[in-house]
């Protein structure tokens, strides 16, 4: 049986105050709350499950629940079998020096972010910097879209200037529709990508900053790429 409290709890973790406050996110579906079990730098808090649902031993932190409880609980249209809340993970100090490393410019939509965190992972950059006017890759959309890479990838939010200046010996390649051809470019061991804006683009202040702008040739007669895919199509050609 779910409370009311435990209902308006849930509910309050849509906010990122309130998750802030608590230090704790919320996960739903099987498959994302099944890889976040495994992830050895998260706790779980509390899990909501469907009866029918086999995807973790019944342990003191689960409640059976049924599917209109759970459709009260969850932020889905069509809630999936579990929801869970862990608490946000733990990652070592993060190592700018080395590796490649992607900076978020004012990336504003949730499942944006979370779509570059999971294209991240999977070309195993394991740290972001994200501007403060980012999305925060905890809002439920960003989790749902990092498809469990969030355990994996450890988003810093900080001012991407003072960052970058900061940082001065790093390459610095900014996407952008007017630069270098990503042809040209040539695998990267060691720099910072930057990805602006979904509208606006890099800021003037970030852009001064970079070393080399790179862009995507175009063929088509598109007016620019989704923030996440062009993303994934740079990385694609730097990274190896």
């Amino acid at each position: 049986m779910v409370t009311k409290s435990q209902v308006k709890y849930i509910q309050s973790l849509g906010h990122k105050k309130f998750r802030d406050e608590e230090g704790v996110f919320v996960a739903e579906g099987p498959k994302i709350v099944g890889e976040l079990l495994q992830a050895p730098n998260l706790r779980l808090r509390q899990l909501y499950a469907l009866k029918d649902w086999d995807g973790a031993p019944r342990q003191s932190q689960v409640i059976e629940v049924g599917p209109p409880e759970l459709e009260r609980l969850s932020g889905l249209s069509t809630p999936n079998q579990v929801l869970a809340v862990f608490e946000k993970p733990s990652f070592p100090p993060p190592d700018w020096d080395t590796g490649l490393h992607l900076v978020l410019d004012g990336i504003q939509d949730p499942g944006n972010l979370g779509t570059i965190v999971r294209i991240a992972d999977w070309f195993g950059i394991g740290q972001v910097f994200a501007s403060t006017d980012s999305a925060d890759v905890f809002n439920p959309k960003a989790i749902q879209s990092t498809m469990g890479s969030v355990s994996r990838v450890n988003v810093v939010y900080g001012d991407p200037e003072a960052f970058l200046a900061g940082h001065s010996d790093l390459p610095l390649y900014a996407a952008v529709l007017e630069g270098r051809r990503l042809g040209e470019v040539g695998r990267v061991a060691r720099g910072a990508l930057i990805i602006g804006n979904e509208s606006k683009g890099i800021r003037p202040g970030v852009m001064r900053l970079a070393s080399q702008p790179i862009t995507i040739p175009r063929v088509g007669k598109a007016e620019s790429l989704n923030a996440a895919v062009a993303t994934g199509i740079i990385l694609s050609h730097i990274v190896g």
